[in-house]
């Protein structure tokens, strides 16, 4: 099997300002801090870590583009991409559009490339030049809405690379699996009207935004259905997210028949993140990565692409990445440094206030 591989080192230069989750304020006592909790350093380690392990040796690398202004305007409103373009030329850069996302001068070039970068990985996925692959892109995309970027995402990266998919390589039929702890709202709010792309988020219930991602969200008109939420609770760990994927995730994707499956791959569910509360091991990922590649296998002609979200842990990210690439090559999982940690703080138990969540979730499935 061929797996595709994007990075670009440009990815690394993302500036996210000086404050470690806000702006630095003087006036409500912020002060500056050497690293933002959305550094891109955390992803430039996962590179280097999949570099220094001789993986990067074993992947086809897949050069990225930047998504030009009609990719974008496929799925973002002419105000967003153009106030992203006006601040991106200021001396100290700009914002996504929530006041809390900043990003550098020369950030819309960037958000633009991580963009173009989930496009090229989709590109090579439907030719049939790579049978797989992943994507480490950065900025992350999935909380852009049509309107506006938010929690650290300028343009949605996956929903950009879903309608490019369909309007210029001919694909009828989409589904994105977000498993990133926060809620997919950007993605469901742009697809959220339309029933070729299926959208399928598992989150951690009220982390981020705030009043959303419940069940009850279900799409719109002729979308209704198509969108499925799976809230989980605090502390949910491996048991819990493959459960998901069993329960809700499976089900779903065979009643789809999707043509390509995308994956909004955030490592923020993992244990030792510090924006959330879940338990995720990097052996969790790998395991979630083995379902997702035989769910694809047999729903969409193992058409299916990894895009980089969120993940906030810059001593463990890397290694979540590389458990995802490893299984991705078919190679044996290699425990990682953490695992004499992690695996001893719960998680691999399924509890029922879990299952029980799911299973409501499972319920939607019916409708599609």
């Amino acid at each position: 099997m061929t797996t595709g591989y994007v990075w670009n080192t440009l990815y690394g230069w993302a500036d996210t300002g000086s404050g470690s989750l806000f702006p630095s304020d003087v006036t409500v006592g912020l002060q500056p801090i050497g690293h933002h909790l959305a550094h891109p350093d955390t992803k430039r380690r996962f590179h280097e870590l999949v570099s220094v392990s001789g993986l990067l040796d074993e992947l086809h690398s897949i050069k990225a583009e930047p998504a030009d202004e009609a990719d974008i305007l496929r799925v973002h409103t002419t105000q967003h991409l153009e106030r992203i373009k006006t601040e991106s030329l200021q001396p100290k850069g700009g914002d996504a559009g929530d006041g809390v996302s900043s990003f550098g001068k020369g950030g819309y070039e960037i958000a633009a490339l991580s963009a173009g970068g989930a496009i090229a990985l989709v590109k090579h996925v439907l030719a049939g030049t790579v049978d797989h692959g992943y994507a480490l892109v950065n900025p992350p995309g999935h909380h852009a809405t049509r309107a506006t970027g938010m929690g650290f995402c300028v343009f949605n990266n996956i929903s950009i690379a879903a309608a490019y998919a369909k309007d210029v390589l001919g694909v009828r039929r989409v589904a994105v699996v977000d498993w990133d702890v926060h809620h997919g709202n950007g993605t469901q709010d742009i697809w959220y009207e339309d029933p070729s792309v299926l959208t399928i988020s598992i989150h951690q219930h009220l982390c981020f935004p705030p009043d959303s991602g419940y069940r009850e969200e279900r799409g719109t008109s002729d979308g209704h259905g198509y969108a499925i939420n799976v809230p989980l609770p605090p502390g949910s760990g491996d048991a819990a997210y493959l459960h998901a994927i069993d329960r809700v995730v499976e089900p779903a994707l065979h009643a789809f028949a999707p043509e390509l499956i995308i994956v909004a791959s955030g490592f923020d569910a993992s244990i030792l993140d510090p924006l959330a509360r879940q338990m995720v091991t990097s052996g969790g990922f790998r395991n979630l990565t083995r379902r997702m590649l035989d769910i694809a296998a047999a729903t969409s002609a193992g058409r299916i692409a990894f895009v980089q979200e969120g993940g906030y842990s810059p001593h463990y990210v890397p290694f979540c990445g590389l458990a995802v690439l490893r299984e991705l090559l078919g190679e044996p999982f290699v425990d990682d440094p953490y695992t004499p940690i992690v695996t001893t703080q719960g998680g691999d138990v399924l509890l029922d206030h879990e299952a029980a969540a799911i299973e409501a979730a499972a319920a939607l499935v019916a409708d599609l």
